[in-house]
């Protein structure tokens, strides 16, 4: 197996950064809406033939250093009891948004067999993979999740969960340990399939306050990682807000923190205590730009990080999908000739 990822995932030293990137098999690949155009989007979650056909895309195309699973960080609130739809140009919706305590204790736990094509899912991309890359699971951390539900979809101010979370924090507890048990039994069942590491999404815990991030996010997070069956298995924790949330996450004990773009990644990681890794963090406005643009950025990093260990290259967030492929492919390819 191509080991760079979990060598650096592990502080190994490697002879150059492994790369994948978030998003990595997605709308901005042509091959994708071949795929989509014939499938609604959970039915491509659901199907484990069709998640690995996608999950493999970026792996054929684009030669990248591990694959991720495909599938979404909202299954976890659907299994529970969400009732989830994905409409394009819209995203996802959950018709029955969670307000109350009556709705919290609706919500279910022991929920692992309505997950179970994940499982599926896996078994069938790491035969695909042949043992070439290490493959990587996730969820999409407590926070996020809830905002989702509470909010019935995706927001732009989270009006809704901030008032639960100010208001009835004892009902915001109760329904973050509640996703935060099932996500820990969700991530120990891909463990259990066959992935090679885990990464735990906080999409939306740039949201929160220092404060608020520590009480609602950074707690929880802690209580999945603590429960997971890690032993050779990297955790690589992420967020939207990792440039001010670093520390907090770190207290967490992931082995890897992913970084978005806002800060420099050097000054992070030596923050953070001897022998975590971290991931990112070119923003990834950058591959709308010129090649030379592309590239100029890209060593610009690598320099920046010369002579450390436990250094991910990926993204600082998402592949948006207008993001040209040949701009993707281009700056996985300086990535690949550069060595230390």
């Amino acid at each position: 197996m191509n080991t760079l990822f979990l060598d650096a995932a592990f502080s190994k030293q490697t002879e150059r950064p492994p790369v994948w990137m978030m998003r990595q098999a997605g709308r901005f690949m042509p091959e994708y809406w071949e795929i989509k155009n014939k499938y609604s989007f959970l039915e491509m979650c659901k199907t484990p033939e069709i998640a690995a056909d996608v999950t493999m895309l970026p792996v054929d195309l684009l030669g990248i250093d591990a694959a991720i699973l495909f599938c979404d960080i909202l299954v976890t609130g659907e299994a529970m009891g969400g009732d989830l739809s994905f409409t394009q140009g819209v995203g996802p919706r959950f018709a029955n948004p969670v307000s109350t305590l009556a709705d919290v204790e609706a919500l279910e736990i022991d929920v692992l067999d309505k997950l179970q094509y994940v499982a599926d899912a896996i078994k069938v991309i790491q035969q695909r993979l042949d043992n070439k890359i290490p493959l990587i699971g996730f969820a999409g951390a407590p926070f996020t999740v809830m905002s989702y539900l509470v909010e019935g979809g995706s927001s732009k101010d989270f009006k809704k969960t901030k008032l639960l979370i100010h208001n009835k924090p004892e009902v915001a507890h109760l329904l973050l340990s509640k996703i935060a048990k099932v996500t820990a039994d969700y991530l120990n069942l891909q463990i259990a399939a066959g992935v090679n590491a885990v990464q735990i999404f906080d999409s939306w815990a740039l949201a929160l306050s220092w404060n608020d991030y520590q009480e609602f996010s950074h707690r929880y997070i802690q209580e999945i990682i603590a429960n997971l069956n890690r032993k050779d298995i990297p955790v690589i924790s992420f967020c939207k807000g990792s440039s001010v949330f670093a520390p907090i996450m770190a207290q967490a004990n992931p082995d890897v923190v992913s970084v978005d773009w806002n800060a420099d990644l050097l000054n992070i990681k030596n923050s953070l205590p001897a022998g975590m890794a971290v991931q990112g963090n070119l923003d990834p406005h950058v591959l709308y730009a010129d090649k030379p643009v592309i590239k100029k950025h890209i060593l610009q990093l690598f320099e920046r990080m010369r002579g450390e260990k436990g250094f991910i290259f990926n993204l600082g967030h998402g592949i948006m999908p207008d993001i040209p492929f040949d701009n993707v492919k281009y700056a996985i390819e300086v990535v690949k000739e550069f060595k230390y």
